[in-house]
């Protein structure tokens, strides 16, 4: 999994509890020895998992073929700089001898 932090190299020193019904944790427990590993470890890798999954698709900026077009117009054709930005890099350039 691509940037996430790994959990088998560093010690674990952080508790995380939680709250489940019976049924809850039967089920899981279940789970955990169908695929060959303890409970924690499927909760973990489970959880970490999810985690990664819900931190890229807040990372990544999704356009629409109209929004991708615009944007590399805009990269490729930039606009002419306002007075504003013209004055203060002309200012910049008189203040750093340029």
């Amino acid at each position: 999994m691509p940037n996430t932090p790994e959990t088998h190299d560093k010690p674990r020193n952080a508790r995380l509890e939680a709250r489940v019904s019976s049924d809850q944790k039967d089920f899981f427990q279940r789970a955990a020895t169908l695929t060959g590993r303890t409970l924690s470890e499927l909760v973990i890798d489970s959880t970490q998992e999810a985690a990664a999954k819900i931190v890229q698709e807040h990372e990544i900026i999704r356009l629409s073929r109209e929004e991708q077009v615009a944007f590399v117009s805009t990269l490729l054709t930039p606009a002419e700089p306002g007075a504003r930005l013209k004055k203060a890099v002309e200012s910049y350039r008189q203040k750093a001898g340029l």
